[in-house]
């Protein structure tokens, strides 16, 4: 279900964002605002009560594609970022390439990736490679970016160890952490484009050893405890050792992690 238009609202083509409730979705919507863009946002929910966002509200499940061709409806491009972390992203995927078709308006269909999906043999990042395919093979024009870990999630790899008396790092592995917001805004770019195709992939500022990230977390949160480098087997974390997730000639991000822990201390 899409809601209706209200008075004085933009009436262009809007841009759909899926998943547009969560981190990286909020911030690619504040985005497209910005750049004057009329803005759908499709969630499993209905709006809050009381919200009064600038932009239009469609409610629907893309697992099943329920409310998929009403949302799809109208809009010029869309940009997926909603994610099951991997349960269901390729269902999703196609049911939202298919009810763009069924719509008959061929939007421009961005999609987010993560750098790495057809080197580290992840089962989500299998998923997400094969959500790609699905973008690319949909006969819709596309564009896809692919990114490197976000902050928030280096952190939490840390913080969901707040009640441990040492703080457990991966030993031997790097990351390339960058700003889900800077992320937000190439998506932003890519969507009041032409479709791009596989454009340059993009990351962080600076390759981190896990363990740098991890005592650096700790800090700032006022935490003082041990740092354990642990080992892990299997070929998951050979290509995690080997860089696969990384993409040292494409440090693009600007906000370092630093930056990032100052901004959310708690």
């Amino acid at each position: 279900m899409v809601e209706p238009v209200e008075p004085g609202m933009d009436v262009e083509a809007p841009v759909l964002v899926t998943g547009g409730t969560g981190t990286l979705g909020r911030a690619v919507v504040r985005g497209l605002l910005a750049r004057g863009r009329a803005v759908r946002v499709l969630s499993r929910r209905p709006r809050p009560v009381g919200g009064r966002e600038p932009y239009q509200w469609a409610t629907g499940d893309l697992a099943t594609g329920e409310g998929a061709d009403a949302a799809v409806t109208g809009a010029g491009v869309i940009v997926h970022c909603a994610t099951t972390l991997g349960r269901g992203d390729v269902a999703a995927t196609r049911n939202l390439a298919e009810a763009a078709h069924r719509g008959g308006s061929r939007p421009h269909l961005v999609y987010i990736s993560i750098v790495g999906v057809d080197r580290v043999p992840l089962p989500y990042y299998r998923a997400k490679l094969a959500a790609e395919r699905v973008v690319v093979e949909s006969g819709l024009p596309w564009s896809i970016l692919r990114a490197t870990q976000f902050h928030d999630l280096i952190a939490r790899i840390t913080d969901a160890q707040r009640l441990s008396p040492v703080a457990l790092a991966l030993a031997g592995v790097c990351f390339q952490p960058v700003a889900a917001q800077e992320v937000a805004e190439r998506l932003a770019a890519l969507a009041t484009g032409e479709p791009a195709g596989r454009v340059p992939d993009m990351g962080g500022p600076r390759v981190r050893d896990h363990a740098e990230l991890t005592r650096a977390t700790l800090g700032a949160r006022g935490r003082h405890r041990p740092v354990l480098p642990l080992r892990l087997p299997g070929a998951v974390f050979r290509g995690y050792r080997a860089g696969g997730h990384l993409a040292p000639d494409r440090a693009v991000g600007r906000i370092t992690y630093e930056e990032y822990l100052a901004g959310t201390v708690r």
